[in-house]
């Protein structure tokens, strides 16, 4: 079928050939004159924002943000710096040295400390480098972010989803969905490699110096930049990139990236990006290897930054994944593959028969799960069949559980028993089965751990939220 759409929109161009022919050099004439009074708009702008931010440190250690800021730190919780301080002991540390900090960063004598390196496993295999800030820097960091939002966040592209307010991966998906259905069903999917460890920094401080006028903020940042990361009792410095982990370094990334999204449109294209995943949707496999061959060029050249040819391709849009979902001819919208094989791992680690703990802690942990994982794929309209066998396996590896906690065959008979299995029967699952696994197939025990016994367990259901 896809092969015939292909033939279809072949021969309807070879009937507009000669109109065609022209369009090209119509389409460069109007780029480089958009270019240049895009370009004229942009220089005119940066101006009047640099002098509006002349006294911009005054606006950031403002005691007014700098609340904000902490309050935001304790939301995000997380795990310590190398100076050892918790979240929870920031807010003492405050009441102390609040004016002590601010005076330090007026005269530009604070002290940026390095960040520690944390290696967390990715899901597509290998491992992500995080640097966590001291709960000081991350304080800091924020009441910078609070500030630069106000200034960058309103000029950056509509195609652009990720780390902006009101913004969120479900638009990207039901945007990327609109382009299939207007007839752009090939996609140019465009992976940076290391994108977050490989910003170069002399590139980024210059782009923010044509924005900031206070060059006292400016070298605060590029402090935070440089701060070494801290693996083992050692300091590693760093030339390049914004290490995960920090405030500021998902705004930094838009604000880099934010070239490659008026590129984009200065072009013409369809695309949609989130954070340093952009996908760019075309009209046929051929127009997509010119836009990947061209957008490689502009990224590596311009940006500064390296294009993984391995993982960057051109596929069909029902061939890839696009921020855990499949989209479809026609626009339809489901679950990736592998978004599903990640939820039965993680299902696999919960009901491990081996964990040992209570039965209504195992529901406790899957409901949260479950949850949070409806909550973002609420959008799959196609293949939820799938989901419904995906209920069932969970509730299988549940009876599992449920049964190795017996451990002995008399236990085993006993639950039966009470779960209103008859003794015969009882006797029969118990002496019979090969194992717990095979004890599950058992009509007899699917009929009495089913669905309403699992209802009365708390149990939540991904098929039923799915389908609300």
């Amino acid at each position: 079928m896809r092969k015939d759409r292909e033939q279809q929109k072949k021969e309807s161009g070879q009937l507009n050939i000669f109109r065609e022919v022209a369009t090209p050099i119509t389409t460069l004439t109007d780029r480089i004159v958009k270019g240049k009074m895009k370009g004229l708009e942009l220089s005119s702008r940066l101006e009047k924002q640099r002098t509006l931010t002349s006294h911009l440190l005054d606006k950031i250690v403002d005691y007014e943000n700098l609340n904000k800021s902490y309050k935001q730190v304790l939301r995000n919780g997380g795990r310590s710096g190398v100076d050892k301080m918790e979240t929870k002991d920031l807010g003492v540390w405050l009441g102390k040295h609040s004016p002590e900090l601010r005076s330090s960063l007026l005269r530009e004598g604070y002290k940026v400390s390095a960040v520690l390196k944390v290696e967390i496993p990715k899901a597509s295999g290998g491992v992500r480098t995080l640097g966590i800030p001291t709960v000081k820097d991350r304080l800091i960091q924020q009441a910078i972010h609070q500030e630069l939002e106000h200034i960058y966040d309103p000029h950056f592209s509509e195609h652009s989803y990720g780390f902006r307010p009101n913004r969120n991966a479900h638009q990207a998906i039901l945007q990327a969905s609109h382009y299939i259905k207007e007839g752009k069903e090939w996609v140019v999917d465009i992976d940076l490699e290391n994108f977050f460890d490989s910003i170069n920094h002399d590139r980024l401080m210059q782009r923010l110096s044509k924005g900031l006028g206070d060059k006292r903020v400016l070298r605060l940042i590029n402090a935070f930049l440089k701060a070494g990361m801290m693996a083992g009792g050692l300091e590693e410095q760093r030339t390049a990139g914004t290490p995960q982990g920090g405030p500021l370094s998902p705004l930094l990334s838009n604000i880099v990236l934010d070239e490659l999204d008026k590129e984009l449109e200065l072009r013409g294209h369809s695309f949609c990006r989130y954070a340093d995943d952009c996908n760019i949707y075309v009209s046929s496999r051929k127009a997509g290897e010119r836009v990947m061959i061209s957008i490689t060029e502009f990224i590596e050249k311009k940006l500064k930054l390296k294009v993984n040819r391995i993982k960057s391709k051109v596929h069909h849009c029902s061939d890839g994944k696009f921020l855990g979902y499949t989209l479809l001819t026609d626009g339809d919208i489901r679950i990736a593959d592998k978004s599903i094989d990640r939820l039965k791992d993680r299902i696999r680690e919960i009901t491990k028969r081996s964990r040992g703990i209570a039965f209504i802690q195992v529901i406790k942990e899957l409901n949260a799960v479950i949850i949070g994982w409806t909550n973002y794929f609420q959008l799959a309209n196609k293949w939820l069949s799938n989901i419904r066998d995906l209920d069932g396996w969970m509730r299988r590896k549940l009876r599992c559980y449920v049964l190795k906690q017996c451990g002995r065959k008399f236990t085993t008979y006993k639950l039966l028993r009470s779960l209103g299995i008859a003794e015969s029967k009882s006797w029969n699952v118990v002496m019979y089965s090969q194992g717990w696994w095979n004890m599950t197939t058992k009509v007899a025990v699917n009929h009495a751990m089913g669905l309403q016994w699992f209802a009365r367990q708390g149990l939540q259901s991904l098929y039923l939220r799915l389908n609300v």
